[in-house]
């Protein structure tokens, strides 16, 4: 799967919170300044060429929806920054981030919960 673009990976955060959008639908869930129509009519159809969009022609019109979840694709991101930052490493990049982040107490407790639950019970 490949990285995308800025804006790219924003048009895709639009299209993945409405699930099936228009091209003015994208528009207006993009942050300002609003880029040209075309400008993403453009951006849209690149979309559908790596295969992260779908379009479905409807009259004089297409309405687009995600061919790629945004679970998939956030799996494929947090494993790439995994190996490309913390040389593999799911444990320093978890440190990296639990000190960075400043977690609360709450937060920490949690982590450690999850991690805990992740286990097999005969470990």
């Amino acid at each position: 799967m490949q990285k995308l673009a800025k804006r790219e990976e924003q048009i895709m955060q639009v299209v993945w919170q409405l699930e099936e959008a228009f091209i003015k639908d994208i528009i207006e869930g993009l942050p300002e300044p609003k880029p040209h129509y075309n400008s993403v009519a453009t951006m849209v159809k690149i979309l559908v060429e790596k295969g992260f969009l779908q379009a479905e022609k409807l009259g004089n019109t297409y309405r687009y929806s995600p061919l790629v979840t945004l679970a998939e694709y956030r799996k494929q991101d947090v494993a790439t920054i995994k190996r490309k930052y913390f040389g593999n490493s799911f444990t320093k990049m978890l440190t990296h981030f639990a000190k960075e982040e400043n977690l609360s107490d709450e937060e920490l407790d949690d982590l450690v919960r999850l991690i805990k639950s992740q286990r097999p019970a005969n470990s």
